[in-house]
């Protein structure tokens, strides 16, 4: 079934063409290729999924995501050129790409299918191509037709944008799993078809955030770009690195302190985690990093939920549920008073 979500925006980049001017699907549309407006509610919906896997990889970071992260301004305005731009160019630009190519595996759209160009052909030892491979070709074409065709500077941050765009199509690339079949007399496995099929997206959130981490800084003489040997300087800058890596020209600014310049909030006041069995070393280490290491402390709220609970089926047709009340303990970022020896802030610390 073809995923539709038309209020949201079809790009992340494309959400606010200046701080308070927010464009639509349609206002993308008018200026987008005419050739692929049938792919639109696929592309709303990759960008969707972008944006929601940020919130979730960065839940428990000091920058998580906000809103106003997702709004990055055009040429004529201030637009940051950190690591976590990056990372929302690439993740964007994943979740376009990684959308387009489910929904043409799954025959959404009338000229496109199975990706089956390799079949019978030998890929290794005792397995040949065959199946139905997912169309990461297709999704890939497609997703950057419309993505990349936004990037209309000639600038570095252009450069690092176009290059973190297709770091985020090679993430989807680079995470594809081969899936096989086997074929044999009474059950054997003397040969194997096998075919490419997407991971959970996930896993593509997952690797990019890996790469978030070991993204390079990219050194440029001042004022490169503003004449044709500039931008030649910039082009060959970045086609020396790699693009399964994710590039930015600035550092990051301190995520601890609200600065309303830049539409930071800081961390006070951010919720962290303490305790759970299904809790991951990053998750049980958020209060550190966001209370402690900021030089806030940690307060402990408790609450009372209401859930539904012990339901069960009437017959006919009714579910019927208890409502159960459970006391739960939160913790949150404070400027209470510190104990002794807590930790106070470190400026200049990795987000």
């Amino acid at each position: 079934m073809l995923l539709t979500k038309p209020s949201v925006c079809i790009f992340l980049f494309t959400c606010i063409l200046r701080l308070s001017y927010t464009w639509s699907v349609n206002n993308f549309l008018m200026t987008g290729p005419k050739a692929y407006l049938i792919y639109s509610s696929s592309v709303a919906a990759g960008a969707q999924s972008g944006i929601e896997e940020c919130k979730y990889q960065f839940a428990w970071d000091r920058w998580n995501c906000p809103e106003r992260a997702l709004q990055l301004s055009s040429h004529g305005g201030l637009r940051s050129a950190n690591r976590e731009t990056a990372f929302v160019h690439a993740i964007s630009s994943a979740g376009v790409m990684y959308t387009l190519t489910r929904n043409c595996s799954l025959g959404d759209f009338d000229n496109c299918g199975c990706d089956d160009s390799r079949n019978g052909q030998l890929g290794g030892q005792g397995w040949l191509w065959g199946g139905c491979s997912d169309n990461v070709g297709f999704g890939e074409a497609i997703s950057k037709q419309f993505v990349d065709a936004l990037e209309t500077g000639q600038d570095a941050r252009a450069a690092m944008n176009l290059h973190n765009n297709e770091a985020g199509r090679k993430a989807v690339k680079g995470t594809m799993k081969r899936t096989c079949k086997c074929h044999g007399v009474s059950g054997s496995c003397t040969t194997q078809t096998c075919w490419l099929q997407l991971p959970e997206f996930r896993e593509v959130g997952a690797h990019l955030k890996e790469k978030y981490h070991a993204a390079l800084k990219v050194d440029l003489l001042q004022g490169a770009g503003n004449s044709a040997a500039g931008r030649g300087a910039i082009a060959d800058t970045f086609r020396s690195i790699s693009t399964r890596e994710l590039v930015h020209l600035e550092d990051s600014p301190d995520y601890c302190l609200e600065n309303k310049t830049l539409g930071l909030l800081g961390t006070e006041g951010r919720e962290c985690l303490r305790r759970g069995r299904a809790l991951g070393r990053w998750e049980r280490r958020s209060c550190r990093r966001l209370c402690g290491d900021c030089g806030l402390a940690v307060e402990e709220r408790r609450a009372e939920t209401v859930s539904s609970c012990n339901c069960k089926f009437h017959w006919c047709c009714a579910v019927r549920c208890e409502q159960c009340r459970r006391r739960v303990t939160k913790y949150f970022c404070s400027r209470a008073a510190r104990p002794r020896g807590g930790a106070t802030h470190k400026p200049g610390r990795k987000p």
